[in-house]
């Protein structure tokens, strides 16, 4: 089997980019003894994007849809011409799987489906499904209806895009067609969020998305079966990190924003919708109640109706601890956190605001940013991963001075904080996912390319596998060997162990003779005879013959005997036979004897024997080409 993955660069530094510098989806291809291309369209030693193609016994499934938040042009789709330039996605792909709802994952796929054009199945989980479509129209909201952007799909074309949309549920193994079967597995990370399991035939890749193995406040740890992969293709945002306890960075994080309320500073911490914002909005609203402090918390409009109503909808896929105080208690309804007005920007003292989106590159969280960046006194507190390119990661980076739309300056006073309590797996977590599944080769994707670097060595160590790293723009293989399953029949097993000898070494292969038979895509080995009944044939018997001379004084008769009497001493357990016509038998072997017509002490031996004896009767000439040994009666 033979894998490669593909994917292409681009230039954040051209506004206005050619063909060539957008980013181009991951194709991943599986194909037993054969070559076939894999690409990787986006994440290739970069995070965020995610969209790779792998083509797997014929089968090609797309792996996410998303988009860059680091791009306000061309950039941020994918460019699927590098799949097809002529006519529909539709007659190239099988179906299409989403991980989860964050845009990076999803935001392309209106895009893809509707304006480019694809009509096949969609498969996601269900709070995915729901959840996927608010997000997708709050960001189309931002970019065509509030910055007039153009080229950029409509509500309509959402609402389109999700009829075709095909709801997972977990551990449910459905199949797209007669060969293609997917399962998806609980990955953590947010509220709905799978990692899937692909198989045509033996072929199988399991592709993580974003998972979580810790669990936290409100979602369960990332859990699979040992299925054995061939290839695990795994995010790495967190290649080199080990976080610390989450203990202390609670206790870090808490203490941050309680000193900055008793100093009168206010406190901006930029979310996604769903995912770290509850987490958080948990954890705040305990210390609040424990502390009893007044300073005021809030949530952007709208969105806390919109995240309890889903955790409500799917409170199985929470943690055990919110699903067994549920019905007493929703953790989900805080008393201390309310709803945001863009007007409370102003207001003086001391306040928390969850805003979104997480990397400051849009929306409300960024005109809340701009309006307290000025004063020291205030904080943002960065609890997530902010791609490059972002308002997030220019902050992060120590950048002071932000040039913003219209050539605008903006000078960076207020203290900036990061904080990960990011829902992504870290090092130590991604080796233990790989100790779950063991696969049998590791691509590492959704990461950047120091950091994986790294983290391909560990694993190359530990797990003695191939890691592969693609880029955007190159392209790997990977070779595997499938295993083909077979069947035995018990007849077979049962006369392969009368034939004696010691038990077979469960660790050490065995050869076994027999006739492979192949019956409605399954394979079965069986006996000859067993074959020939099944299949209506008839035996055509085959033999062996061999010619050994011999020096022996003796007559015709007296070496026959001579010989057999030899090989009753040397082969212990088979059934030897000195037969009235002139013949010695071992198992199907003939030996006959007679007197060189120049040298009547020469005597010619002539051995034959069925093929299912070869070994025996190679064996049996060899210890004859030595001689009689003296003494023999």
């Amino acid at each position: 089997m033979q894998h490669k993955i593909q994917s292409l660069t681009q230039d954040s530094n051209h506004t206005s980019p050619s063909r060539a510098e957008r980013f181009h989806p991951k194709l991943l291809t599986l194909q037993a003894h054969a070559n076939q291309p894999r690409s990787v369209e986006g994440a290739g030693q970069d995070v965020g994007r995610s969209c790779i193609l792998v083509s797997i016994g014929g089968k090609n499934i797309m792996l996410d849809c998303g988009m860059h938040m680091g791009y306000n042009d061309d950039r941020r789709f994918p460019d699927f011409s590098y799949i097809t330039q002529n006519g529909r996605l539709t007659d190239f792909l099988d179906c299409v799987i989403i991980s989860h709802f964050h845009l990076d994952h999803c935001g392309a796929l209106p895009y893809m489906s509707e304006m480019v054009g694809y009509d096949g199945p969609i498969y996601m989980t269900h709070p995915t499904k729901a959840i996927c479509p608010i997000l997708l129209e709050d960001f189309r909201k931002i970019t065509v209806d509030k910055k007039g952007e153009t080229n950029f799909f409509t509500s309509q074309m959402i609402k389109d895009c999700m009829k075709k949309v095909i709801p997972l549920n977990l551990h449910q193994t459905v199949q797209v067609d007669d060969e293609l079967e997917i399962k998806a597995y609980y990955a953590g990370h947010v509220l709905g969020a799978a990692m899937v399991h692909i198989k045509v035939g033996s072929e199988s890749v399991v592709y993580t998305g974003d998972y979580n193995m810790t669990p936290d406040r409100h979602l369960g740890a990332a859990w699979i079966d040992k299925c054995r992969p061939d290839i695990l293709i795994s995010e790495s945002t967190y290649a080199t990190t080990i976080r610390d306890s989450k203990r202390c960075r609670e206790r870090d994080f808490l203490k941050k924003v309680h000193e900055t309320i008793e100093r009168g500073g206010k406190v901006l911490i930029p979310v996604f919708a769903l995912g770290r914002a509850q987490e958080l909005c948990i954890l705040l609203e305990t210390f609040w109640e424990r502390m009893n402090l007044k300073a005021p918390i809030y949530f952007s409009t709208g969105l806390t109706e919109k995240a309890n109503h889903y955790y409500k909808l799917f409170i199985t896929w929470t943690n055990q601890k919110i699903r067994k105080t549920f019905v007493q208690r929703n953790m989900f309804e805080f008393k201390h956190i309310k709803a945001f007005d863009r007007s409370y920007a102003d207001n003086p003292g001391p306040m928390v605001v969850f805003a979104t989106p997480g990397m400051l590159h849009a929306g409300q969280s960024l005109q809340i940013f701009k309006k307290w960046a000025g004063n020291e006194k205030n904080m943002v507190i960065m609890p997530g991963y902010c791609v490059q390119g972002t308002i997030g990661h220019k902050i992060l980076n120590g950048q002071r001075k932000l040039e913003m739309e219209g050539r605008a300056t903006l000078d960076v006073k207020l203290q900036v904080e990061y904080m990960s309590f990011s829902a992504h797996a870290d090092a130590k977590g991604i080796m233990q996912l790989i100790r779950m599944a063991e696969p049998r080769n590791m691509v590492l994707v959704h990461g950047e390319a120091v950091k994986m670097e790294f983290l391909k060595g560990k694993i190359e160590q530990e797990f003695s596998i191939d890691c592969y790293m693609p880029a955007n723009g190159e392209t790997i293989t990977v070779t595997t060997n499938p295993s083909v399953p077979v069947d035995i029949s018990l007849n077979l097993l049962k006369r392969e162990m009368a034939l004696g000898g010691p038990l077979p070494d469960p660790k050490k292969p065995r050869t076994m003779h027999g006739t492979l038979i192949m019956k409605e895509n399954s394979l079965k080995l069986v006996s000859s005879e067993q074959a020939l009944k099944e299949l209506g044939l008839n035996e055509h018997q085959l033999r062996f013959t061999c010619r050994v001379q011999l020096q022996d004084p003796h007559s015709d008769p007296d070496t026959l005997h001579r010989i057999y009497t030899h090989l009753k001493s040397v082969l212990k357990g088979y059934t030897i036979q000195h037969l009235p016509d002139g013949t010695v038998m071992v198992e199907s072997i003939v030996i006959k004897v007679s007197s060189s017509a120049e040298d009547t002490n020469t005597k010619v031996l002539l051995l034959s024997w069925s093929y299912q004896d070869e070994d025996l009767g190679s064996f049996l000439s060899t210890l004859l080409k030595k001689g009689l040994p003296s003494g023999l009666c």
